[in-house]
């Protein structure tokens, strides 16, 4: 499992710091989302977690067999598609007939197999990003990580990607994605975070309404508040999650932090609320604790309040 530990990002001596003091870790089988502006980081996020580029300071461990699709991808490479494509598969350690086989069965699901034999400076934008998205998925990597990967492919390649996701999931690999649809993997999301400040923010998974809940927002109400903690009116975060059974909340939670679990989950969920200007802080605890929790859930308030 990838792990950040307050790592930081800063570009040329004495330059601005794009993320600092970030803490993640990427559990097998999960999807997690990255949302933020434009500029705040995003980025430059994805490629430390795809090991493009190296912390400033902090570190990172445990890295997985990761594969990447970078928002730009570089065309002009002498290559052709299939020729590309079998090519990379190699570097990944695959053996050449299994390299062609993938490469030839990735450019078919993405109905691009015929610009097989094109080379890449005189594909179109889209069938180019076929290409980019096809590289990541042929070597079945553990750590897949796709910035703005959607952008510019069809209808149904884009469905395929999404199915794709769900595949790599299932088989027990982590997803890592930034897309400018809201509405990209609703539902699908374990975990989402938010670039703001040159910080890592907990925020709240697209999904559809529970049952119980309101349907316009998907959060607990229009009021800002969770509805079931018995707070005294502060704004308070709620965070739904898992660890292997047995095991107790970890030490060192923030003040005023509540947790409850409920015997009726099989899971073994354990429901922790916070108040706001806390809630990063129980995540950091949660995901760095000695047997990391996998978090399932965060709601936020309809206004939280941010730590930046």
């Amino acid at each position: 499992m990838l792990r950040f530990h307050q790592v930081g990002r800063r570009y040329g001596v004495g330059g601005r710091w794009v993320l600092r003091g970030v803490s993640l870790a990427l559990p097998a089988g999960t999807l997690t989302r990255v949302t933020g502006a434009n500029g705040t980081g995003k980025s430059t996020l994805l490629r430390l977690v795809a090991g493009i580029d190296s912390p400033s300071e902090g570190r990172i461990e445990g890295r997985p067999r990761t594969a990447y699709v970078p928002e730009r991808f570089p065309p002009a490479l002498p290559f052709t598609a299939y020729g590309y494509l079998t090519h990379l598969g190699r570097i990944h350690g695959l053996h050449r007939r299994t390299a062609r086989d993938r490469a030839a069965h990735w450019l078919d699901r993405f109905g691009a197999e015929a610009y097989a034999d094109t080379e890449l400076s005189e594909l179109s934008k889209g069938t180019s990003q076929k290409v980019a998205v096809a590289q990541a998925l042929l070597a079945e990597p553990e750590l897949l990580v796709l910035d703005e990967a959607w952008t510019g492919l069809d209808a149904a390649a884009r469905e395929e990607l999404d199915a794709a996701v769900g595949e790599r999931i299932g088989a027990g690999a982590s997803v890592l994605f930034v897309d400018h649809d809201p509405r990209r993997l609703a539902g699908e999301v374990t975990t989402a975070y938010e670039v703001t400040g040159s910080s890592l923010v907990p925020a709240a998974a697209t999904s559809p309404p529970e049952e119980g809940e309101e349907g316009e927002g998907g959060e607990e109400g229009q009021d800002g508040s969770d509805g079931d903690d018995g707070d005294d009116g502060d704004d308070r975060v709620r965070i739904d999650a898992q660890a292997p059974p047995g095991t107790e909340p970890p030490a060192g939670l923030p003040p005023g932090t509540l947790h409850e679990r409920d015997p009726s989950d099989p899971s073994g969920t354990v429901r922790f609320s916070v108040p706001s200007a806390h809630s990063d802080a129980l995540l950091r605890t949660l995901l760095t604790a000695p047997r990391p929790w996998h978090i399932r859930r965060v709601h936020r308030p309809s206004t939280p309040a941010r730590t930046r």
